[in-house]
């Protein structure tokens, strides 16, 4: 009989537990998403709020949001004021996953709909970004200028022979440039697509040659830590592998010349024509998203220019409450989807404040000194940054002045409880924490937050609205106060198209529709607290399941991570050959520390404290590192396979991995151990 890691724990789910923030009356009255439901309860048959219980209110939208698609979709671009080239006279033309087809004979542009504000002359001249770098010299570009550069691009595009469809892509770092490339691609119907400079050549060609681009972007080189990192040789090696290129783009971040052949970024962007955008079906390709690529070649995920625009809408304007005024930072590359999410900032009409640098140089409190420069308002991080700031014993609140920060949003992994509590204790205790999750595969998020309704300690605030989000058993069952697998009902208008590389559609059918037919399965432990409440606790494709006990890793990192000697660790399940299971616990030890038998007793006392018995892991091993993707997520399955004896090429691909000297101790560790695995 299999159980959840809360009966494992012989706990039960608190009835209700005190909120750690709660909006006041004033806050929840101008949120959007306050405003939305009042028009929508007139105009489209949404319930009508129940003003002395925002929870209820939201829950009672939500529901109708997932029951009434036609209508809530309807509601959404009426708010937002979308604008389609050509009308559909049906949202949802078939609901049936995968395949779900969005407003059949539509067109649509989004970025004409991103660049609305350079219309508006009270607006052209006030900042759409601001970017800084390590040196934190701060620069803008205002509406109207990024409208003019992009309108330059795209005529240089099309002269350059850009017709919709056609592929353009970026090797560029977190700057003005990429954001004018995407947009611009946008414009003229092209698929934009991207990697970070930090991206090896190989990494990069796993991506791009699946979608072979017509135009490539690149910088010469970036600054990360401090230093300078030349990428010519990289670029010169792109271009001799990437025979579809009709032309480069140099810009020269590091001061070196344009290599032969390749064309000036200042030229193509110093005309000033009239936009034109695109009219494109809803459903054309806008961008290709990739997978991490661990134990293969990257996905290459297909999201729509509609979809992106409506999904992308939604998040930022009613769940993150987004609007004009707001300055939105995220800390994210250009190799991940939160890049993408952040240029969406610009639909809210919000100014988004890019930075191109590393998280924490020259000292870990860099975010903050960004946040605290740009005035940002929406603060968007990771877990990992949170608790890295906690154990440096940082004070941002104290040390900086953080007065316009309004919410601290993270994702990438789960927020665990004492991030919640250092942020609102060292941040400011009138702090919204959303705490959110989502996906590259839908660049949006199931789950996370909402500005009505209150926090609590260590879980998201709600599902997102239009997304039905349940937790599953093994047998296909929704099970509430109970942890599931993460699945999501009806579609969402960001769900891929397809994958680029895959003309049978069958590895996106394997990917997210293998288990539970017909039904999105993300691959994601969740629970749905009887509060409407979600609690994450990792992958399910990597789960801990100990004599019938599924156990999520995330919850014994957010017990192991607390304690001050260990910087990071990753726990494997491994079956063995005899019956028995293996759980080994991997840490990476702070700087002076030693694992001896009393950490390693502090380590086992934690975990059978705050999980249970079955938690405890059979061996503590310390390692010189965790292995990330590129992205900076923890590998957990291929490092599973290498102790399981699959050879490295087998077990992984190395151009998705940060730190393939990392992973090569594990392989050896194997090695070392093929005889001697014990349950």
């Amino acid at each position: 009989m299999t159980t959840t890691p809360e009966s494992a724990a012989g706990t039960e789910p608190a009835a209700e537990p005190h909120p750690l923030w709660t909006p006041g009356p004033e806050r929840i009255a101008r949120a959007q998403v306050t405003r939305f439901q009042d028009r929508a309860a007139g105009r489209h048959g949404a319930p009508a709020r129940d003003s002395g219980d925002p929870r209820a209110s939201y829950a009672a939208l939500h529901a109708w949001s997932v029951r009434e698609p036609d209508a809530f979709w309807t509601a959404v671009t009426e708010w937002f004021d979308v604008r389609f080239g050509t009308p559909s006279e049906q949202v949802l033309a078939d609901p049936a996953m995968p395949g779900a087809r969005w407003y059949p004979g539509a067109t649509v542009n989004y970025a004409e709909h991103a660049l609305r504000p350079a219309l508006d002359p009270a607006r052209a001249g006030e900042p759409a970004l601001m970017h800084l770098d390590e040196s934190h010299e701060t620069g803008t570009v205002g509406w109207a200028e990024l409208s003019r550069q992009v309108a330059s691009l795209a005529a240089a595009l099309r002269r350059l022979g850009v017709t919709p469809g056609d592929r353009v892509s970026g090797y560029l770092p977190n700057i003005p440039q990429a954001v004018v490339a995407l947009l611009a691609t946008a414009a003229v119907g092209g698929v934009w697509t991207s990697c970070a400079p930090d991206f090896g050549a190989r990494s990069v060609l796993d991506r791009f040659q699946q979608v072979e681009p017509v135009v490539l972007f690149t910088v010469d080189g970036y600054r990360y830590g401090g230093k300078v990192h030349d990428r010519t040789g990289v670029v010169a090696e792109l271009r001799a592998e990437l025979p579809s290129l009709r032309a480069t783009v140099h810009i020269p971040l590091i001061g070196t010349e344009a290599p032969e052949g390749a064309l000036d970024w200042a030229a193509l962007v110093a005309d000033a024509p009239e936009p034109v955008y695109e009219q494109v079906p809803f459903d054309h390709p806008l961008w290709v998203l990739y997978s991490s690529g661990t134990t293969g070649l990257p996905k290459a995920i297909v999201q729509s220019q509609g979809g992106i625009l409506l999904e992308h809408l939604k998040q930022t304007g009613l769940h993150l409450d987004l609007g004009p005024g707001d300055r939105f930072f995220w800390y994210t590359s250009t190799g991940w989807m939160m890049w993408n999410f952040l240029v969406s900032g610009l639909l809210a009409g919000a100014t988004v404040v890019l930075y191109d640098g590393s998280p924490g140089y020259p000292t870990v409190d860099a975010q903050w000194q960004v946040a605290e420069r740009t005035g940002t308002t929406v603060f968007g991080t990771s877990a990992a940054y949170v608790i890295a700031c906690r154990k440096a014993g940082i004070h941002p609140g104290r040390d900086h002045d953080l007065s316009a920060v309004t919410c601290v949003a993270t994702t990438g992994s789960p927020l665990p409880p004492d991030g919640f509590r250092w942020l609102h204790d060292e941040v400011k205790q009138d702090l919204w924490i959303a705490s959110v999750s989502g996906g590259t595969d839908v660049c949006s998020c199931f789950a996370g937050g909402v500005p009505t309704l209150p926090v609590y300690i260590g879980e998201l605030q709600a599902p997102c609205l239009g997304t039905d989000l349940q937790a599953w058993d093994a047998q296909g069952r929704p099970v509430v106060d109970e942890v599931g697998e993460l699945v999501v009902l009806n579609p969402m208008p960001s769900m891929p198209i397809r994958f680029w590389n895959d003309p049978d559609g069958s590895r996106y059918r394997d990917s997210y529709f293998e288990m539970f037919p017909g039904v999105w399965r993300h691959g994601d432990w969740i629970t749905l607290t009887s509060r409407g409440t979600v609690i994450i606790h990792g992958r399910s494709d990597s789960t801990l399941n100990r004599q019938g006990v599924r156990m999520g890793s995330a919850d014994i990192y957010e017990v192991v991570e607390r304690l001050p000697e260990i910087r990071e660790s990753l726990v494997i399940g491994i079956e063995q050959p005899d019956g028995g299971y293996w759980m080994p616990l991997f840490v990476q030890l702070a700087e002076g520390a030693e694992l001896d038998q009393g950490l390693v007793d502090r380590i086992r006392a934690a975990i059978r404290a705050q999980l249970s018995p079955r938690h405890v892991p059979d061996e503590v091993i310390a390692v010189p590192g965790v292995p990330h993707t590129l992205t900076g997520k923890r590998i957990e399955v291929p490092v599973k396979r290498l102790l399981q004896g699959t050879a490295m090429d087998k077990a992984v691909n190395p151009g998705s991995v940060d730190d393939l000297g990392v992973l090569r101790f594990y392989e050896h560790l194997a090695a070392e151990r093929s005889g001697d695995r014990r349950p």
